[in-house]
């Protein structure tokens, strides 16, 4: 069996570690790939991601059984519709599909119609009915790019004046292109912050063990958002109440709506959701694996993950056993200085060697003569498993100290606020 699977960085490193000793694998493809992913697959960095042609061609002539497309970017270009055209079956949703991510107004818009929890919230392509509309209301305030945009298209304002100054970089500067020609503008919601990750064949959705993602760029959750600082695995402050409370009235509402609006979902749906006083509402949906959630969830993973998205992909998820281990993960990220913001690259990363239930997944990185180099904001993330909570953070930093390059950044609180909450569940 030969794989293709779509993308480059560290949530496309952890799915091919999950992947590449599976024994019915053959080769595995990565489009583009990177730096560390060329020891495992073949990569092909000279086409793009979101080169759909140019994907379809290589598909075409290359003995492809199945496709991982694991971007989002992809996946709202409908690069999942075009395989199956030509036969080749594939994990992700279709275009159709994948706009429950690619256009925040949609997925507010189904939310209210199917009555799904979420953030009160009204939509904009006029810039001075979107700043009259934030007078109105005034801060805390949420400003959000309807497009895709990388993750950081979200502006938490807690003045009016911040959230003015956001509606202006997305729809008359263009901070994020054609994505911010429609902004979202949503009430602020307090609570903690739950990502839970789920397989789903359209019909059955079997949620991931959950995580907490740290989406600052700086400790105590200050700085600019970023794709993510770092993630635990499970997250303590998921009960099973509140799990069972999310299947009932978010997971299964969601997936059924998808389908009364005939844009089934088959893949990996992301729920993010604020555990507010009134309940878990919906902060958003992505149409993938979320990154860096991947890299706390697919190590605690203990079923087969081709055969998991193989009857996904074939509609066969309720007779597919999904199990979780019972330990927990910590994921640090190792960014460059100044990430998300101006950051150089171009220096060599040196890494030691993993012990077992520890993982170096590379997100920003390229080969060069042999050697590894930083190549992206956000470099790689540093990967513990261990029996406990404290246990794991404590690996994961340990690892994270091992490794070296020029000016590499990591915030030192990952896990700070679960630990804390688990001190007190303890007594």
């Amino acid at each position: 069996m030969n794989i293709l699977l779509i993308g480059s960085g560290g949530r496309e490193h952890a799915i091919l570690k999950a992947i590449e000793n599976d024994d019915r694998i053959e080769k595995i493809y990565a489009i583009p790939g990177n730096g560390a992913m060329v020891e495992r697959c073949e990569c092909i960095p000279e086409i793009k991601a979101t080169d759909i042609d140019k994907i379809v061609e290589f598909a075409k002539n290359h003995p492809i059984d199945f496709a991982i497309v694991a971007p989002d970017d992809p996946l709202a270009l409908g690069l999942v519709d075009q395989l199956e055209k030509i036969g080749i079956k594939s994990f992700g949703p279709n275009k159709d599909a994948a706009q429950i991510e690619a256009s925040k107004a949609f997925a507010k818009d189904l939310m209210k119609k199917y009555n799904i929890p979420t953030a009160k919230f009204k939509t904009f392509d006029n810039k001075d009915e979107a700043i009259a509309y934030i007078e109105e209301e005034g801060a805390p305030i949420v400003i959000k790019a309807d497009g895709l945009a990388l993750g950081k298209g979200v502006t938490v304002a807690t003045t009016i004046e911040e959230a003015k100054e956001a509606v202006i970089e997305a729809m008359e500067n263009k901070k994020f292109g054609e994505a911010g020609n429609t902004v979202v503008i949503e009430e602020y919601l307090s609570g903690p912050e739950v990502s839970v990750l789920s397989f789903t064949d359209g019909k059955t959705i079997v949620p991931m063990i959950s995580s907490m993602d740290h989406k600052r760029a700086f400790d105590n959750d200050e700085g600019p958002n970023t794709g993510g600082m770092g993630t635990i695995a499970p997250n303590v402050f998921y009960t099973d109440e509140i799990a069972q409370e999310c299947m009932d009235q978010i997971f299964l509402p969601t997936i059924n709506a998808m389908t009364q609006e005939g844009k089934p979902f088959k893949g990996c749906l992301y729920f993010g959701l604020m555990l507010t006083a009134d309940g878990p509402k919906v902060i958003e949906y992505n149409c993938r694996f979320g990154d860096p959630e991947t890299q706390v969830v697919l190590p605690l993973l203990e079923s087969n993950l081709l055969d998991i998205m193989l009857s996904v992909a074939n509609e066969e998820l309720e007779n597919q056993s999904v199990k979780f281990s019972d330990d927990k993960a910590c994921c640090v990220v190792l960014a460059s200085e100044g990430y998300p913001v101006n950051y150089d690259s171009g220096f060599e990363i040196t890494l030691p060697e993993t012990k077992e239930n520890e993982y170096i997944y590379i997100a920003g990185a390229k080969e060069e003569d042999g050697k590894l180099i930083t190549n992206g904001g956000r470099v790689l993330g540093a990967v513990a498993v261990a029996p406990t909570l404290k246990k794991a953070i404590d690996k994961a930093y340990e690892l994270s100290d091992k490794i070296d390059f020029e000016n590499a950044y990591k915030r030192s609180d990952i896990g700070k606020k679960a630990l804390e909450k688990e001190s007190k569940l303890n007594g």
